[in-house]
């Protein structure tokens, strides 16, 4: 197979922004390289000017294939522990009260949720909260670009040394230890899993397939990979799809600093979205 020419490049780091947003700069060229080598073979193309090609033809299949397997998906349970202490100790006294008078469940997003970690750590802060603060009920909808993480995400089966848990008592209320074949590995059980939806999005796609007024949106280590114009962009399509009054987590390595955004900055990479504040754009 020949090697990634710089015009091949330029070409499939372009498909990538335009479906994805995500900038791919010159240094990650030997990466995309090697990401690709399989799907080549996989295909038949003997270049990757041939791969291409084949993406220059009308075909959206292979262009989410593309941006699936150079998308970086690195997570953990309870990755940057302090967000989910912030929201069990000072979010959800907040927003809890305000979704049970609206006569609905708690709703939040953990959105480029890879694998799933995040929306699972999120789930059993919400699981390990008094019935009387949910009395309607809870829901976290876990998305992700990627359909292969998804699918791994849907099963919520992982390696027991990556199963790192603020409080070893929670690994026996939410996981099932594997046995046989399964040896080394954990399960979230049944009851927990049932609480947590999966959903494909793009988060630059035209609608979002998720109601409006999330309480709780984990939007976290993937702005990183955005420009800045794109990441304005967002923001905004994240304040419309909060509730007034709701939360938006980002990375700690994230920022809204050189954005415009009507978010009040609340805690270390957390912002609210005032009560008082109106949409930016008009409800669909």
């Amino acid at each position: 197979m020949t090697e990634l020419s710089p015009q091949a490049y330029a070409f499939l780091a372009d498909v990538v922004y335009r479906r994805s947003h995500i900038r791919l700069g010159p240094d990650r060229q030997a990466f995309v390289a090697g990401r690709l080598a399989n799907r080549l073979r996989q295909l038949g193309c003997t270049s990757f000017d041939d791969y291409c090609r084949l993406l220059d033809t009308p075909h959206d299949d292979e262009a989410e294939q593309l941006i699936d397997l150079i998308s970086t998906n690195h997570t953990q349970f309870f990755r940057e522990l302090a967000h989910f202490e912030i929201l069990a100790r000072d979010v959800l006294p907040q927003v809890a009260p305000r979704a049970a008078t609206s006569g609905r469940g708690l709703r939040v997003w953990s959105a480029a949720a890879a694998s799933g970690e995040e929306a699972y750590s999120i789930a059993i802060v919400l699981a390990e909260q008094p019935i009387k603060l949910l009395p309607h009920g809870w829901t976290v909808q876990a998305s992700d670009i990627s359909r292969r993480m998804l699918d791994r995400c849907r099963m919520g089966i992982y390696e027991a040394a990556k199963v790192h848990l603020p409080d070893p008592q929670l690994l026996g209320r939410h996981f099932l230890r594997g046995f046989g074949e399964r040896e080394g590995m954990y399960r979230i059980k049944p009851e927990l899993r049932r609480h947590v939806g999966v959903l494909p999005i793009n988060l630059f796609q035209p609608r979002y397939p998720l109601p409006r007024g999330q309480d709780v949106i984990f939007c976290r280590n993937v702005m990183i990979y955005f420009d800045t114009e794109s990441r304005q962009a967002l923001v905004d399509r994240l304040f419309d799809q909060l509730a007034p009054g709701g939360f938006l987590f980002v990375g700690h390595s994230e920022s809204l600093l050189d954005l415009r955004h009507g978010f009040r900055q609340v805690g270390p990479s957390v912002y609210e979205r005032p009560l008082e504040s109106a949409s930016r754009e008009p409800a669909p």
